[in-house]
């Protein structure tokens, strides 16, 4: 019976750490991004999953976007978490091309319900 118990213990502590792994694999990768324009303007997509307003900061500076996503894990009552999957903590930047000229004090952001923030970046006529 004890070498059950040991095997079980040993499993559950290679879970934990692969969890361990794929969150960090996730926080160092960055964030996926897509680069759209139109002729009014910018339209950077950001993966933003199981984030909320509070947790995203957005940034511009000299023709890149740079996003910051500060997770939350939520406390569940009664539940213990046992694989630690999810990064927290994810960051991810987008350049624009070099010939952009856009207006960062007009620019706009938009967290939908699905997960993907849209950072719209107006043009000017620079």
């Amino acid at each position: 019976m004890r070498l059950t118990e040991a095997g079980r213990s040993a499993a559950g502590a290679l879970v934990r750490r692969a969890g361990r792994v794929a969150a960090r694999f996730q926080e160092e990768r960055g964030v996926d991004t897509d680069v759209l324009e139109s002729d009014e303007e910018f339209l950077v997509v950001f993966d933003a999953p199981g984030a909320t307003a509070t947790d995203v900061d957005v940034r511009y500076d000299r023709g890149t976007v740079h996003v910051s996503i500060d997770r939350f894990r939520e406390f569940r009552e009664s539940y213990e978490t046992v694989v630690p999957g999810r990064g927290l903590a994810l960051d991810g930047s987008a350049d624009l091309p070099p010939d952009a000229s856009v207006d960062p004090d007009g620019a706009r952001a938009e967290l939908r319900d699905d997960g993907t923030l849209y950072v719209f970046l107006p043009k000017t006529d620079d």
